[in-house]
């Protein structure tokens, strides 16, 4: 048995240097058959490519296939996550909507029990928004609307969610509206529920920022941004949009109003309140003892004629 284990082995091991040396042979006939640069040589490579690559896509599919199998695992957890996301939000939607509501009934109870008369005067033109001729700021639209509809300078302009722009800018027949996002706007906001004021002011992009907050800690990301109704420039409580933070970690306000979409435009009428120039002009007279009237006051002539 000894004797067979070593005729075996001096056998084999010939053969094995001969296979390893006509291996080593075949590879750098083929390294430099690969390396020589001649248009013959490139032509034998180009038609032994197209040989015996073609062959080997049975031994490519189980690496094909791995791929694709790693590829849709990836994706199957991506919506996933997404799946999840979504599920978060709707909660949270779930909840908004509750509160929505909630704070909707209770204001229509509180309407109710005070009696509440809206104010008649503030109502609204619709006009249709026209293509821009051309105007010294960057971000305006023209309307269809103007003076003989009534229209006047400085009145806001909704687009039926959030605040768009105010006028400036009235024609007899068109009006221009300059838009919350250009550099010449400058609108006093409140962000809610902190009550914070602010300055929202345009700079020519699509979430202007907000300027001259008074404790800015207290602005979060989400919040709801209105219009203060300072300065007598816009009504208070219309919708302007809500904070975000953008790339520079600056507070902006992502704006409610579609500027992609600006078809149609409201622009709410607000006219001046009555001044009021001395401190009982709110008082009014007491009332006659026997009567429902207010009693009138004595004229000179008549106290004039009882001292006679």
């Amino acid at each position: 048995m000894a004797t067979d284990r070593t005729s075996q082995d001096q056998f084999i091991r010939p053969v094995r240097r001969l296979l390893v040396g006509v291996l080593v042979l075949v590879l750098l006939a083929i390294f430099v058959i690969w390396r020589i640069d001649s248009p013959r040589v490139e032509r034998f490579r180009a038609a032994l490519v197209d040989r015996v690559v073609p062959s080997f896509d049975w031994a490519l599919i189980p690496v094909t296939k791995a791929a694709a199998m790693i590829d849709d695992f990836q994706s199957y957890a991506r919506i996933y996550e997404q799946n999840q996301e979504l599920r978060r939000e709707l909660q949270q939607m779930k909840a908004w909507r509750e509160a929505a509501l909630q704070l909707e009934q209770k204001n229509a109870r509180l309407l109710d029990l005070n009696q509440v008369r809206l104010d008649p005067m503030l109502t609204h033109v619709t006009g249709v928004v026209l293509a821009d001729s051309g105007s010294p700021f960057r971000q305006s639209v023209l309307l269809n609307v103007g003076a003989r509809d009534g229209i006047r300078d400085g009145w806001a302009t909704m687009d039926g969610i959030g605040l768009a722009g105010r006028i400036s800018g009235v024609g007899n027949r068109t009006s221009r509206v300059i838009l919350l996002t250009d550099s010449n706007s400058r609108i006093p906001v409140t962000v809610q529920p902190s009550g914070q004021k602010a300055l929202l002011s345009g700079d020519n992009t699509s979430a202007p920022p907000l300027d001259f907050i008074e404790k800015p800690d207290l602005v979060r990301p989400g919040d709801r941004v209105i219009s203060s109704g300072d300065g007598g420039v816009f009504p208070a409580g219309l919708l302007v949009g809500q904070v975000a933070q953008g790339p520079d970690r600056r507070l902006r306000v992502r704006l409610a109003a579609d500027y992609e979409r600006l078809e149609f435009l409201r622009v709410l009428r607000s006219y001046e309140n009555e001044r009021i120039d001395q401190p009982g002009g709110l008082i009014a007279p007491p009332a006659q003892p026997g009567g429902d009237g207010p009693t009138p006051e004595p004229s000179a002539d008549a106290a004039g004629g009882s001292n006679g």
